[in-house]
This record gives C-alpha cells, structure tokens and sequence, in this order.
C-alpha cells in the first residue's frame, strides 16, 4: 500500500485518526522544521481477512506514517514511544480523529515499560549523536584507498608500506609475482620479473581488487620480499568508507550545516531528542502522565542549536537514567497494560467498523 492509496482509505472514510507530529506537536517547531503526520486506518474487510493485510504505510521521506489499527494497539501494549505519543497528541495537533477512536486511552496502555522503552530509545540516539560525532570529526577522503594501501614489506624487525618499498627499488607492481606462506595468514613471498619473462599476475588486478594476486613462480626463483596484507583493517576500512558515503549522500544538509556551525562535533538534534525522551520518561513515572507538548522549548531548542557541550549532555543524559530508575520503583503506572483487555477493545472496534 502506498501514500497514493492510502488517500483512496481517507476518501473511503476508513481513516481512524491523524495527526501533526514530531517537533511541531512537541512545541519544537522552527521556520525550517517540516510537517510530519501521522495516524491510524483499518483495512477493507475483505482484505483484512484476506492475505493483503498491511500493517504500515509511510511516505519516501518518512514524513507521513499511517498504521493500521491491530499495528497500532499492539505497539501501544508494547509501550512504544514514538506509538504513546500519537494516541497522546495534543488535541490542537489532531486533524482528525473518528468517535471509536475514544476506546483507546493513554491511561489504558501507559505503563512502567517506559522506563526501558524511552529510556532504550533515548540511548539509540546518543549511539547516533557519538556515530555521527565520528563521522562528522573524521571525514574521509573521496578518494578510496586500496588494497595495497594495506600490504607492507617486512624487514628485519619492522615493515615498510609497500608502496615506498616499490617506489625505493623502482619496481612495478604489475611485475611482482606473489605466492602464499603457509600456516601465516596474510604473508606471501614477493617475486619479480625484471624481464616480464614469467607473467607475474602483480600484486592486485586493478585498484578495484579486495584481493591480492597470486602466481606461478617457477622453482628455483629467489624471493625479493615478503609481503603482510593487512586484511582485517583492509576490511574494516571499507566499512567505515562505504557508511560514510552513504551518510553523506543521505544526510539532511540543513541538519549537518547546523552541526558544522555549532562546532560541538555531535548531533544536536539527536542529543534534544535524547534529553526530551528522558524528561518524558521521568515525568510520566512521577505524574502517570505523557505531554507531548514541551514546556521547555528554549531549553530543548538551545541544546538543538549545539549550545551545550557534548559531554555536558552525556552526564545530563546519564543523571535522568539514574532518577528514572529510582522513580520507576515508586511509580503509580501499572507494571504493564491489560493485554486482554486491550485485545478485547480491539475486536470490539473492528466489529463495530465493519457493521456499519
């Protein structure tokens, strides 16, 4: 099912309930934040009780996401954030919301799992904020390395790249012929062929080889070397070079030019994300309630901008998740929700949707 369809749902009047979300409906909306919405449908009879059941539609770029109703409680049993938070959205954020909506309530599913959920969730983010203070600090060069950036002479007690040792004796690479040691893995004995006589393969194809070559050296040939392939760093290299690149081509420019400006070397939306999480968290086991809407935009808004220090928000970080934890012990929400019940309610609504 595709954004396209699940319009023909809304002119078919089988929309259950949307919303604005994300920072708008926190009340951390700027001049360039997009309009993210969200909501919940039910499928056609027929195709609920069919083989074509679909649990989630989402647009290209994320910014629209509908669930079906049986996805939608049963993420809400499981007290997922991003779930608690739409069936809590402020009510000038909802847009539409059908009356059998009103079976479900966040006092039916808020639970004690948030502690592990938000707090779990919230973590994730500060991955991502020290992931991409990586990337950010360290950005690698176009120009990808190869495998012979990776292979090194032996001698004596040390190595010398393979590169410079090529370079000293003025050999080619394309007439060093390589075979391989036995029982060290990595190690080859270095041949050459002054008078290309033998048509050593080289030591790689192409700057495109993850591998070395290897050759049929006659006997009696005197080894000029011996090489070390380094392929282990060789292939955590490219990992690092390939998720690189893809960060880059994905990234959100305005995000990252934020990033750039504020010099802190982290994400700062990642790291509000993380701190909003957390007070959330902490407000809900205190109150037995989830705002959405924030009431500490400027704070929020101040540490998005990367006004903070990137340790200083780790500690803050680390202190909400040590009071969490003691407010979890004390807490009036319920251990978990009333799966039964809530499995109840759901039937219930699909047999009223589907008699009318």
């Amino acid at each position: 099912m595709t954004i396209k369809e699940i319009k023909e749902i809304k002119e078919k009047g089988l929309l259950l309930f949307e919303c604005v979300s994300g920072s708008r409906a926190y009340g951390l909306d700027t001049a360039a934040s997009d309009t993210d919405i969200k909501g919940v449908f039910y499928l056609p009879e027929e195709q609920f009780y069919g083989l074509d059941y679909v649990a989630q539609v989402n647009s290209e770029s994320n910014d629209e996401v509908y669930y079906e109703l049986g996805r939608f409680v049963e993420l809400l049993i499981k007290n997922n954030p991003n779930i608690l938070e739409l069936l809590a959205t402020p009510k000038e954020s909802i847009l539409f919301k059908h009356p059998i909506m009103n079976n479900l309530s966040i006092e039916m599913f808020l639970s004690k799992q948030i502690k592990d959920t938000f707090a779990g969730y919230a973590m994730t983010q500060v991955r991502k904020a020290k992931g991409l203070k990586k990337k950010i600090l360290n950005p690698l060069p176009i120009a990808r390395k190869d495998v012979m950036d990776f292979c090194f002479i032996v001698q004596g007690y040390t190595t010398v790249a393979l590169k410079n040792w090529l370079k000293q004796e003025n050999y080619n690479q394309e007439q060093c012929g390589l075979i391989k040691l036995p029982h060290l893995k990595g190690m080859y004995a270095l041949f050459y062929d002054h008078d290309q006589s033998f048509q050593y393969s080289g030591i790689v194809r192409n700057d495109q080889s993850n591998e070395v070559c290897l050759s049929s050296v006659p006997k009696n040939e005197n080894e000029k070397a011996y090489l070390f392939f380094n392929f282990d760093a060789y292939s955590s290299y490219c990992k690092e070079y390939r998720e690189y690149w893809e960060w880059v081509e994905k990234r959100n420019e305005e995000r990252y030019k934020t990033n750039q400006q504020h010099k802190g070397g982290y994400d700062s939306k990642n790291m509000m994300h993380t701190i909003r999480l957390l007070q959330m968290a902490e407000e809900a086991l205190v109150t037995g309630r989830l705002n959405v809407k924030r009431e500490n935009r400027e704070e929020l808004l101040a540490i998005k901008s990367g006004a903070k220090a990137y340790e200083e928000l780790l500690a803050k970080a680390e202190s909400y998740i040590n009071r969490i934890e003691c407010f979890y012990r004390a807490s009036c929400l319920k251990d978990q929700p009333d799966e039964k019940l809530a499995k109840e309610i759901l039937v219930n609504m699909r047999k009223e949707l589907y008699a009318e």
